[in-house]
């Protein structure tokens, strides 16, 4: 039976994020790029001569003062730094000991399940990871999904049946052949799944296509098509299911965001058992409980950058940072990771919105190379340049100091992931500068497909993690092998479709849909067509890799960069949710604010 270890799965406040908090005020004093700042001044000998000796005139910078995207302010301030969550500390005790007599109940169902018949196993194990509670039981899962492996599938008739079967084993990287559908199809490309349910599921499963897989682009298209003219008949969950799918099919989705709502649902509708639902609201509360730690934590430094004062033209988005990492691992015993991811992608989107918004092409040039070098050399840059650049070495200093003598070895790793992110910044400034659009996509995407970020955020989700990350896994994601560049490209390709018009109202890069109409000499509605289309090749690079026997790599480390892709098309579902970041006030009151109620 897979072991639970209260201290190993960090519920309590001690421990980890005490420590983390303990680093962090300790660190703040650790600011010896202040002693090399100087006040910016004019010289003004009249204005002089009638102030006081010493006393000088500031430079006004009034860039600070504009805001030219627009950027909404923060939905959530210092809300968690307040916020007491209903469920009083003194319940957290209480809560354990139930969730671990309803943690061996459980895994007794999961081990017994093998009397079961096929499609009962396929139903449990899909339920458990809807409720985000699977980390709990991976050792019996995974022997379920083994043995589950092995039925021979083609005695089975039934399209839902064989559509799940498909669907979660390829989710767990075995790579099950397709041609398990073809006896569902007739030659003018239509399936025998008639009803919502068995269209929804073979859509879904299909999803996990790659490369060469005719049968499952034809599963796509077909179900796709069946799926939107039923659309408008369907009611209650099956309807938003089928509306989210097509939004996002479900393998491309977050799981933890969307745990609350499948606890709601498989409550009203009653089809999973009481025990596991009881676990599930319980493993959510005390999840929370951490998460709000956690916020808490990131909230502090992130107020200690003083984005708002010193960097008014920035993104303020901490609690949203923070959502997007925890997609990449919501486990309890990856709350390390989870905190340096978010100060990492926090950090990112200040040289973002620094190089897009306020850096000159010479202030761009010079941050880079202060970055490159990793000096704090900076005489000639706006002080609120240098105020960013001190704030990075401060952060990353913070970052060391929580790794052990075994692992400064990330750092470095670290270090050279971000300055390569700003060098690609500058390149893009230089772009925007001289007007210069690339003459293809893939001319484009050799700049574009870094700046997402989506490299340095793969190289960090390594940071935090345990020994299971090791200085191979670090060379492996330096070699930007293909899963990672299907990552970044997929994420580049998302960002462009959605943000193409937000970003046509001030002086902007140009976008790969910008490059694909040059190229191809085509509208604006074809080259997002096409754009989109290309997208999808991605993620067949992405499904190739993820099934590859050939990767080494610890099939946890590949999920996390699985999730992180994930995320990706989360984000920037229907708009881009992170500058519009009131698009995800729902998400986050759900699963950071809301708790279950406990009998």
């Amino acid at each position: 039976m897979a072991t639970f270890s209260v201290q190993a799965q960090q519920w309590s406040s001690s421990g980890q994020l005490a420590a983390a908090k303990a680093s962090q005020r300790s660190s703040l004093s650790w600011r010896p790029w202040r002693q090399q700042r100087r006040r910016s001044t004019v010289q003004c000998p009249q204005a002089q001569q009638q102030l006081p000796a010493g006393v000088t005139h500031e430079v006004v910078d009034d860039r600070l003062s504009k805001n030219p995207c627009n950027f909404h302010p923060s939905m959530w301030g210092d809300f968690f730094l307040h916020h007491s969550s209903p469920a009083a500390s003194f319940q957290q005790q209480a809560w354990m000991v139930q969730l671990e007599k309803m943690k061996e109940e459980v895994a007794n169902m999961i081990t017994s399940s093998v009397s079961c018949n096929l499609l009962q196993r396929l139903h449990l194990i899909d339920a458990l990871e809807r409720l985000c509670v699977s980390h709990l039981f991976e050792e019996e899962i995974n022997v379920l999904l083994m043995q589950t492996s092995s039925t021979n599938i083609n005695d089975c008739d039934d399209v839902h049946t064989v559509a799940l079967w498909f669907y979660l084993l390829r989710k767990h990287g075995y790579k099950v052949s397709q041609d398990v559908f073809a006896k569902f199809k007739d030659e003018e490309g239509n399936f025998a799944a008639k009803n919502p349910m068995d269209l929804l599921t073979l859509y879904n499963a299909a999803h996990y296509r790659a490369h060469g897989e005719k049968i499952l682009d034809e599963a796509i298209f077909f179900t796709k098509r069946c799926l939107h003219s039923m659309l408008p008949s369907l009611e209650g969950s099956l309807a938003r299911e089928v509306k989210c799918a097509l939004e996002i099919p479900l393998p491309r989705r977050v799981g933890i965001y969307e745990a609350n709502y499948y606890i709601s649902t498989y409550e009203k509708v009653g089809t999973v058992n009481d025990t596991i639902l009881q676990l599930a609201k319980l493993n959510f509360n005390l999840m929370q409980l951490q998460y709000q730690e956690e916020l808490d934590i990131v909230t502090r430094w992130w107020k200690d950058l003083q984005i708002q004062s010193k960097l008014p033209f920035a993104r303020d988005r901490i609690v949203e940072c923070y959502l997007w990492m925890l997609g990449v691992y919501y486990e309890p015993s990856c709350s390390r990771g989870r905190i340096i991811l978010t100060k990492v992608i926090s950090i990112a989107t200040i040289f973002d919105d620094s190089f897009d918004s306020y850096g000159t092409k010479e202030e761009c040039e010079l941050f880079t190379k202060c970055l490159e070098s990793w000096e704090m050399v900076a005489d000639d840059l706006p002080e609120c340049m240098k105020h960013v650049l001190g704030k990075v070495f401060e952060s990353y200093q913070i970052i060391d100091h929580e790794l052990s003598q075994q692992e400064k070895y990330r750092m470095p790793y670290l270090r050279s992931f971000t300055a390569d992110l700003v060098k690609n910044y500058n390149k893009e400034v230089k772009m925007r500068e001289e007007r210069y659009v690339p003459k293809s996509v893939e001319e484009h995407l050799q700049i574009s497909a870094r700046t997402g970020a989506c490299h340095l955020l793969a190289c960090a989700s390594l940071v935090g993690m345990d020994d299971m990350a090791t200085k191979e896994s670090f060379e492996w994601v330096s070699t930007m092998p293909k899963m990672v560049l299907a990552l970044c490209t997929i994420l580049r390709l998302v960002d462009d479709l959605k943000t193409y018009e937000r970003e046509q109202m001030t002086p902007h890069v140009a976008s790969s849909i910008d490059s694909y109409m040059k190229q191809h000499n085509v509208s604006i509605e074809i080259a997002r067509l096409k754009i989109e289309e290309l997208k999808e090749e991605h993620w067949k690079d992405f499904n190739d890799e993820w099934l590859s026997p050939d990767n080494a790599q610890p099939r946890k480390l590949l999920e996390a960069i699985f999730n992180l892709t994930r995320t990706m098309e989360f984000i920037y579902n229907q708009n881009d949710n992170f500058t519009y970041c009131h698009h995800l006030k729902d998400t986050v009151r759900s699963l950071l604010v809301e708790a279950f109620p406990m009998n």
